[in-house]
């Protein structure tokens, strides 16, 4: 690990450009980042690409492209219905014709200036641009619904690992999933690494629902001291929402921080946090400036109370800033 915490480009520097695009993993090496993080999913025909949903329809183009008109469907995704275009149906010469645009347009102003800047990318090259970076730069995977693609004969861990079979090392690969089952089998499968379990604020693992049902052990169940200690016998870290790092009052203002990242370190576990965000609509109501929500709020100041905890890593949309709070003095959260 470099310098704590490890300052992560959450799917790129998503703040400043579409996610997951090339701009935004470029943008975010110049800034930067010590590491990237990609979501990974597959096409039709086997290709790992980088998308945070399998469902494709808000971040590229493809709902204006009249040749795909007709791959318009519903499905069921870890328990969610959805309905547009989804990677599955998509070969990858199909895919390499869509081009990436904003998700957050109405926040991200700026950033939708690149629409149509740039095609969904392959694992493969993000990998490419890494290599070709001037200093060492940390791949933070993240495997994507892996239970819903096995269900469909895409089995994400055997192709993850194919692909990273000659690029990984202990030191330059960071696994994560919010599905522990996965991470065992890419462990199982020899690819060197830090693998982290991945923990929302609120419902249980799609794996453990899959196979358990309504008696499959929630996220809160696994982040207490049992379930911690349980995780440490497979895991090396956890990485949860900040919701969960982050202490608030009844009206919602930060307030505080949690004693999760200590209980964390305390069982031999690292630490982590998503997703660190500038403008006000992902701010607690005490740290936001005026009142339109595309506006940056008082970002140092949580940031800040973040890092304090002695997190491991935190994974930021803008990694600029997250490097600078991390330069900073240690502070406080008060009344605004």
């Amino acid at each position: 690990m470099t310098k704590r915490p490890l300052v992560i480009a959450h799917r790129g520097a998503s703040g400043y450009r579409p996610e997951h695009s090339r701009a935004a993993y470029e943008l975010a090496i110049e800034l930067g980042a010590d590491a990237l993080e990609p979501d990974i999913v597959s096409t039709r025909d086997g290709v790992l690409v980088l998308r945070h949903d399998n469902e494709i329809s808000g971040t590229t183009d493809i709902a204006t492209n009249p040749k795909f008109a007709d791959r318009k469907t519903t499905k069921v995704v870890d328990g969610v219905e959805l309905t547009g275009w989804f990677i599955e149906d998509f070969t990858w010469d199909e895919l390499a014709k869509v081009r990436t645009m904003e998700r957050l347009p109405k926040l991200r102003r700026g950033s939708t200036t690149f629409i149509g800047g740039g095609g969904i990318l392959r694992l493969t090259d993000l990998l490419e641009l890494i290599d070709a970076a001037d200093r060492p730069i940390m791949l933070v995977a993240e495997i994507k619904h892996p239970t819903y693609f096995a269900s469909i004969g895409l089995h994400l861990d055997e192709m993850f690992a194919a692909v990273m079979a000659d690029w990984a090392t202990p030191t330059n690969l960071v696994v994560e999933s919010f599905e522990q089952s996965v991470l065992g089998k890419i462990r199982a499968r020899g690819i060197p690494g830090h693998y982290v379990f991945l923990a929302d604020d609120e419902g249980s693992p799609a794996d453990l629902v899959a196979a358990m049902g309504a008696k499959a052990p929630s996220y809160a169940e696994h982040l207490t001291n049992e379930g911690l200690a349980r995780l440490a016998l497979s895991v090396d870290g956890v990485s949860v929402a900040k919701s969960l790092i982050l202490k608030t009052d009844d009206e919602g203002h930060v307030i505080g921080t949690t004693d999760l990242v200590a209980r964390a370190h305390a069982l031999g576990l690292t630490a982590w946090t998503f997703t660190l965000r500038a403008e006000n609509h992902f701010l607690a109501p005490n740290l936001r400036k005026g009142k339109a929500d595309n506006m940056y709020g008082d970002w140092r100041r949580e940031f800040r109370l973040i890092m304090d905890t002695g997190i491991d890593g935190v994974f930021a949309d803008q990694p600029d800033l997250a490097l600078q709070a991390r330069d900073t003095e240690p502070t406080v959260v008060g009344p605004a």
